[in-house]
């Protein structure tokens, strides 16, 4: 399903992407806010493309923000992972495009999410899988939400991956000030209490992203707060 490298958009094709797919169930806001991490991430960061998808050596990105995945499929189809014709039949009966992403339908997807709290401990278990396997140079990415961050799940996730330092892991937050209560001292805080590193950067600004995603501290997982407009 992958298209050929000549094929590859651009961030300027981003928005053109995102008007091709229609409908209630876009979660267009949850997108969006999205959309700039992912195309740094995509263009910038993570070692994998459509050429070496099976590889076990290369870098593993979890969407946990799963409900909102229209930026995710613009991104995907920029960068060649499938055709970008796909984007027109988003959320159809048939369509591999769904309004959750599946990972057994969608080539580079690499788990299925939209129900949310489940990214950052599957992101965990990765990490700790490719470490065990033996490939210490392969990162592992999830990208979750700040309200999303209620869920009982991650704070088990964030503890152990502090407590064990698992520096191959790193999340990015996608800030837009959504939680039901806030988080006093800034999400970063929740994070480096466990001995994360952090960085809390502005989500629209690419080179911001690209250096606070590149430069985790040692023996330590990382965290990543981007911060973009308000949801509401």
């Amino acid at each position: 399903m992958t298209t050929a490298t000549e094929d590859l958009l651009g961030y300027e094709d981003l928005p053109a992407l995102l008007t091709r797919m229609t409908g209630d169930e876009k979660h267009e806001p949850s997108a969006t806010s999205t959309l700039d991490v992912l195309w740094v991430l995509y263009d910038r960061v993570l070692r994998v493309d459509p050429d070496n998808l099976h590889d076990p050596a290369r870098d593993r990105f979890l969407l946990s923000k799963g409900h909102g995945p229209a930026a995710y499929y613009a991104v995907l189809a920029a960068k060649g992972f499938f055709p970008t014709d796909l984007l027109d039949d988003f959320g159809s009966y048939d369509s591999p495009l769904g309004y959750h992403p599946d990972r057994t339908r969608l080539p580079g997807v690499e788990i299925s999410s939209g129900s949310l709290g489940h990214g950052l401990p599957l992101g965990v278990g990765v990490a700790l899988g490719l470490r065990a396997q033996g490939f210490p140079d392969a990162r592992t990415y999830v990208l979750v939400g700040d309200a999303e961050l209620d869920e009982g799940s991650n704070h088990e996730a964030i503890a152990y991956a502090g407590a064990t330092g698992l520096a191959s892991l790193t999340v990015v937050v996608v800030d837009n000030r959504s939680a039901t209560h806030g988080w006093p001292g800034g999400i970063g805080a929740r994070f480096a209490a466990h001995g994360w590193s952090t960085a809390t950067v502005d989500g629209r600004n690419h080179r911001a992203l690209e250096s606070a995603l590149t430069t985790p501290l040692p023996g330590r997982p990382h965290v990543v707060v981007a911060t973009v407009e308000d949801k509401y």
